[in-house]
């Protein structure tokens, strides 16, 4: 539609262009008033057809005749503006409309001009054959694209075939063409003859002739109107005749298939009013399990089941006096089983001659199996698939039953639990997710058992469930039961075979608080489970004021979190690695550290155990190892000295190491900082490497693959198998602050630190001790020949700045040892540096 507007606005603008209004004059005006004004409103019906001639079309047409062409285009596309607005309100139709007529009659200007020449001068012919033609070209021209152009945009506007189209609703429209383009011919050689206002001056004969021939039509048509309505009532009079046969025949055969239907359809009865059966079909007798002598001698209430009865006989009563017409009731039927059926009642009253009941009509539909349905689709609503409780949906109905009445009844108290199971993962990555099923079903069925009947118990999600204590005494009540919990899991788990031991951390939220959306209390029981999961985990907490205080507080430090590391407020800082050997500093540990634009230095352990939970701690390491390498980048160079180039430690958090791109993310680092792989070590737990221990052997050996050197962090703390040890590719073994800082007090820390140590060297690793922070514990790790350490007796961590004048101010060196192994410090180089 678009389109045919575009190309009748250029047709239109070229008809303006080449249009020469001096020659057009007042006949070219008084001809488009006459077809402005009443052109369009006088038709003359084609008889016998759905067309008719329309004066305009025939106005226009000679428009093109007289005078030259273009003002004939323009003519068209007012003509077509004026009559389209009279019958359409919307904008966009009328303006296709007109564009349609416009391009249509260019279209016609312009092949009559290609094969015949000027056109004021072919009307200066006589009747020749060529005159003739010309006028047969221009009627169809002007029909084919008129009515093609119509075609194609209502076919595709409705999604129609175009020739489908064209040919029910335009093939017949050509006729009109024709003659209007023979009239417009005729009076262009009146006019050539006569004059115009020769012309103009025979409109009223010519009014007289098309009114006259309008009444003679109407005549016409009403007489043969009569003719054929007498023709229509002699056949409906035999069409009666023949349908009052066909009833004959149907009523018979309707007899015979009622009877059919009410033996063998859905159940069918009629009852008296005061409920005994009258008559009983088949279908019903069978639905029941009785016979019909069985149901006969009874009343319709001994087979309503009895909590259903009372709103059987009420419906009844409404119908019996009238309240009601009929009525449908879903209600049950009890078998001669003793089983419940569901069935569809619907019933309607006949009355007799006087108005009074006469008898009631029930049909009755077995519909058991629908109801079945329903309570199943009900079910998986409100219900997790795999353990049968209730889902979350479910228990936020009940819980804002619960707040809605702790609202109006102040003695009314409930709780919440939030339960979530501590080692949950370990059963889904070691014995398959089959068995982790396996336990969750059997979790939910001792959950179920440490409450009682009216307490609801509910799986959120994976291996979070919630249960609502409803209707308790105080709070008491709740602990207890979350200790009921505690026991019920140091029961082992049978997993097919295998005995599994878990824990659940659990969060009590108490209604006491103030709750008046079940949201809250759910998100405060949540609340306190994290509690407990970070105050040791297998334990219960119970929510106050304070939690939610800090839950917001860690939410904003999240929010705040996020954007310091896009913005790269969380940087390196840098903490030497020492040889107690020589006193040099052989490299450094990258740990991160929070510069906050308003709250200045924020400690580790308020945002990295934050940024762990939350996932953030991904994006955090890969920031710092950025960062660090950059720095390292500006440290190294040839060794001139002779002493090995600086190594760089950075910390690789669990949730990176399992990341599927890592080791591609650490080359992409390397190649971009130009720091030398080997110079890099790269530091996981112990815990991390042993939750899946052979999967951590291979993304080890990819690190390896790259050159980077690996450390085991915290090593001793955990829970290693010196068989994964040996398979592991590990360069570094650095001894946990828990034992240095112990060593000299407590002969099995000490011993533990000898074992480490010596371990190492058999199998040809490094040791670093952490946490060294007096002099006692560099002397005692250099008599056990441990080689390097690293600790605030050295130099807390430091900045990049601060870090780079202490290398400088240093000289890459603490001081040395005299011939007793004493620690010789040396203040003067290092300064105000070594004091940080």
């Amino acid at each position: 539609m678009y389109t045919i507007i575009a190309l009748g606005a250029v047709a239109a603008s070229y008809s303006v262009w080449r249009i020469s209004v001096p020659d057009l004059g007042l006949p070219f005006l008084l001809l488009a008033l006459i077809t402005l004004g009443f052109g369009s409103r006088i038709v003359v019906p084609i008889p016998r057809t759905k067309g008719h001639i329309s004066v305009s079309d025939t106005f226009i047409l000679l428009t093109l005749l007289l005078f030259g062409g273009e003002a004939g285009v323009l003519l068209a596309g007012a003509d077509a503006l004026f009559s389209s607005a009279r019958i359409s309100i919307y904008k966009l139709t009328v303006v296709f409309n007109a564009a349609v007529y416009v391009c249509s009659t260019f279209i016609t200007l312009w092949a009559l001009r290609l094969l015949f020449g000027p056109l004021p001068a072919l009307t200066q012919q006589g009747y020749t054959s060529h005159y003739v033609i010309a006028i047969c070209v221009m009627g169809f021209v002007q029909y084919a694209t008129n009515s093609g152009l119509v075609a194609v945009g209502v076919a595709l506007r409705g999604g129609q075939p175009v020739w489908r189209m064209w040919r029910d609703n335009f093939l017949w429209t050509s006729l009109t063409y024709f003659a209007g383009a023979s009239a417009a011919g005729i009076i262009a050689k009146l006019i050539g003859s006569l004059g115009v206002y020769a012309f103009l001056a025979t409109a009223p004969i010519v009014a007289v002739v098309y009114f006259t021939y309008t009444t003679y039509l109407k005549n016409v048509e009403s007489a043969t109107t009569q003719a054929e309505l007498a023709q229509r009532h002699v056949e409906e009079l035999n069409r009666q005749m023949a349908e009052q046969a066909r009833i004959s025949r149907a009523l018979k055969e309707s007899e015979e298939h009622f009877r059919n239907a009410f033996d063998h359809a859905v159940g069918m009865a009629l009852i008296s009013p005061k409920g005994h059966w009258l008559q009983v079909n088949g279908s019903l007798c069978a639905m029941l399990g009785y016979d019909e002598a069985e149901i006969l001698s009874g009343s319709f209430r001994a087979v309503t089941h009895p909590d259903d009865l009372g709103e059987a006989l009420i419906k009844m009563h409404q119908l019996l006096e009238g309240e009601v017409s009929s009525y449908q009731l879903e209600t049950r039927y009890v078998h001669k089983d003793g089983s419940a059926i569901w069935v569809l009642q619907s019933a309607s009253l006949v009355r007799d001659a006087d108005g009074r009941p006469r008898h009631l009509i029930f049909q009755i539909q077995n519909v058991s199996d629908r109801k079945r349905a329903e309570e199943q689709i009900h079910h998986a609503a409100f219900h997790d698939s795999l353990t049968g409780l209730p889902n979350r949906t479910r228990l936020s109905d009940r819980l804002s039953l619960a707040v809605e009445r702790a609202k109006r009844a102040p003695s009314y108290r409930f709780a919440v639990l939030f339960v979530d199971l501590d080692r949950f993962k370990v059963v889904n990555d070691s014995l398959g997710h089959d068995l982790g099923d396996r336990l969750l079903i059997d979790l939910s069925r001792r959950l179920e058992d440490c409450v009682r009947r009216v307490d609801t118990v509910a799986r959120l999600g994976g291996d979070e469930f919630a249960i609502l204590l409803d209707g308790i005494k105080g709070p008491a009540d709740a602990t207890d039961v979350a200790a009921r919990i505690q026991e019920a899991l140091a029961r082992p788990f049978d997993l097919d075979g295998h005995e599994f031991f878990t824990t659940a951390s659990v969060g009590i939220a108490y209604s006491a608080t103030g709750y008046d959306r079940h949201e809250d209390i759910l998100r405060d029981a949540d609340t306190a489970m994290y509690r407990a999961k970070a105050n040791g985990k297998a334990r219960y907490e119970v929510f106050n004021t304070g939690m939610h205080t800090r839950a917001v507080e860690a939410l904003r430090l999240e929010s705040e979190l996020r954007r310091a590391i896009e913005a790269a407020e969380v940087r390196p800082y840098f903490q030497p690695i020492v040889s107690l050997e020589t006193g040099a500093i052989t490299g450094f540990e990258a740990l991160a550290r929070w510069q906050h634009p308003q709250r200045g230095l924020v400690s580790p352990a308020d945002f990295i155990p934050l940024a762990e939970e939350t996932g953030l701690i991904v994006p955090l390491g890969m920031s710092i190892l950025r960062q660090a390498c950059r720095q390292l980048s500006r440290w190294q160079g040839p060794a001139d000295d002779g002493r090995p180039p600086l190594t760089l430690s950075v910390n690789i958090s669990v949730k990176q190491f399992r990341q599927v791109d890592l080791v591609e993310e650490i080359r992409g680092i390397l190649v971009s900082s130009g720091v030398e792989p080997e110079r890099l070590r790269l530091e996981i737990t112990e815990s991390a490497l042993m939750e899946d221990a052979a999967g951590a052997v291979e993304i080890l050996r990819q690190m390896k693959a790259i050159g980077v050197q690996l450390s085991i962090d915290d090593f001793g703390t955990g829970y290693s198998s010196l068989s994964y040890l040996h398979r592991f590719p590990i360069d570094i073994l650095k001894i946990d602050r828990s034992f240095v800082s112990r060593m000299n007090t407590d002969r099995e820390s000490r011993g533990i630190v000898e074992t480490i140590i010596i371990l190492a060297n058999k199998l040809g690793k490094e040791v670093v001790a952490e946490g060294v922070e007096l002099e006692e514990h560099r002397a005692a790790l250099a008599s056990l020949s441990c080689r390097f350490a690293q600790g605030f007796l050295f130099s807390k961590p430091l900045d990049a700045e601060a870090a780079t004048a202490l290398l400088t101010a240093a000289g890459r060196s603490f001081g040395t040892y005299d011939s007793a192994g004493l620690w010789q410090e040396d203040f003067e180089q290092v300064g105000s540096v070594y004091a940080m």
